[in-house]
């Protein structure tokens, strides 16, 4: 069963409130058509719980909150 990443936009850019897709590389979009399909739902928490390494600290990138992992039927 395929599933993708959604999040609603904040950015005045993308119409606060519209649904943002995650399409990879720490990008999102709002082209449904543009996303990122994954084929478990371990693949999508894999990209949602990215984290990196600052001056010795593990920082989440905020564009990770709020989004939603979706089943697609």
């Amino acid at each position: 069963m395929p599933y993708h990443i959604k999040k609603t936009s904040l950015v005045a850019h993308w119409n606060v409130g519209a649904d943002m897709y995650y399409s990879g590389d720490n990008r999102w979009t709002d082209d449904y058509i543009k996303r990122k399909v994954y084929a478990s739902k371990a693949l999508a928490e894999q990209d949602q719980s990215y984290t990196y390494i600052k001056n010795g600290n593990t920082f989440q990138p905020g564009f990770w909150k709020n989004s939603t992992i979706i089943t697609e039927s």
